[in-house]
C-alpha cells in the first residue's frame, strides 16, 4: 500500500509569512516530477487543506506535491496572488527537495484553475486548470447589466471544495468575486485576462469546464483558440450538467495524468 507522507505548513515565503503543504510517496526513491496543485476560493476563500485530497491522490502517482496558500482580499488582490505563486516557484526551483527540477506541472481548480494557467504562461509548465476563472474583460464587457452580488458565501469556508457551486449558472456572484479580485480597478482587466499573454512559450494545457456551470465556458474556447494560434497543445473537455471544479475530478482524473505524464 503506498504510503503518502506529508509536510504541512512549510514556508515557502517569510516576507508574507506564506506557507504550504507537502505530499509525498516516502516508499519512492525516483520521483516523476513536482507537481504545484492551487486551491480555487474566487480570490477570497479557501485554503490549501481543502486540496489534500486531490494532492495525496497525485502523490500516489509518483509526484512531489506543493499545495500552498495564498494571499487574498480583502487583506489583497490581483496580483498579489500571482505575486505569491512567483514566489512559490522561485522557492521549489531553488529547493533541496529531491525530484527533477526540470520536471514542474501545475493544477488548479476555479481562481486556482486561473493561477495555474498564469504559471503555464509565465513558465511554460504544463497545466491543468478545472473550472479555471479564464473569462475575465470580455465577459465583463458583455455584462455590464448584471448586479454583483455575493450572496451567503459563510457556509462555503467549512464545505468541502467538490461540494461548491453547483447549482449551475450565477452570474451575479461571478461578476462580484471577479471585481472583487481587482478591487473594482476596471483598468486592470485586460492585463488580469490569462489569454492576452499566451507567447509560443507558455505550457501546453488541459482546460476542463462543465456546460452549465456557474463558470462560463467561453474562457475555455477563448483560450484553446489563443493556444492553438500560438502553436501550444491544449485538450479540452467539457461535461454535461452544474459541477465546478473538483466537483467532476474522479471523471478527468484519469485523464488529467495521463495529460501530465505526457507533458511533464
Amino acid at each position: 500500500m503506498t504510503a503518502i507522507k506529508s509536510e504541512l505548513d512549510v514556508l515557502y515565503n517569510s516576507d508574507e509569512g506564506l506557507k504550504a503543504d507537502v505530499y509525498y510517496d516516502a516508499d519512492l526513491e525516483d520521483y516523476a516530477g513536482a507537481v504545484i496543485d492551487i486551491h480555487g476560493g474566487g480570490w477570497f476563500r479557501g485554503d490549501k487543506a481543502k486540496d489534500a485530497d486531490w494532492a495525496q491522490r497525485l502523490a500516489g502517482e509518483g509526484y512531489y506535491v506543493f499545495v500552498p496558500n495564498y494571499r487574498y482580499a480583502p487583506a489583497a488582490h490581483f496580483p498579489a496572488p500571482l505575486n505569491d505563486m512567483e514566489a512559490l516557484y522561485y522557492w521549489l526551483t531553488t529547493s533541496d527537495y529531491p525530484f527533477d527540477h526540470d520536471h514542474i506541472g501545475v493544477v488548479g481548480s476555479s481562481a486556482g484553475g486561473n493561477m495555474a494557467v498564469e504559471m503555464g504562461i509565465r513558465y511554460g509548465l504544463p497545466v491543468v486548470s478545472l473550472s479555471g476563472i479564464l473569462d475575465i474583460d470580455h465577459w465583463l464587457a458583455d455584462h455590464q447589466d448584471v448586479v454583483p452580488q455575493e450572496g451567503d458565501t459563510s457556509q462555503f469556508n467549512s464545505t468541502a471544495s467538490s461540494d461548491i457551486n453547483q447549482t449551475g449558472a450565477n452570474d451575479a456572484f461571478y461578476k462580484w468575486f471577479v471585481l472583487n479580485y481587482f478591487d473594482d480597478k476596471t483598468t486592470e482587466f485586460e492585463s488580469g485576462t490569462p489569454y492576452h499573454r499566451v507567447s509560443d512559450k507558455t505550457g501546453p494545457m488541459y482546460l476542463a469546464n462543465s456546460m452549465n456551470e456557474f463558470v462560463p465556458t467561453s474562457g475555455v474556447f477563448q483560450l484553446a483558440q489563443t493556444l492553438v494560434d500560438h502553436g501550444i497543445p491544449v485538450t479540452t473537455r467539457f461535461l454535461t450538467g452544474t459541477r465546478h471544479a473538483k466537483g467532476y475530478l474522479d471523471d478527468v482524473y484519469d485523464e488529467t495524468v495521463l495529460f501530465l505524464r505526457q507533458t511533464m
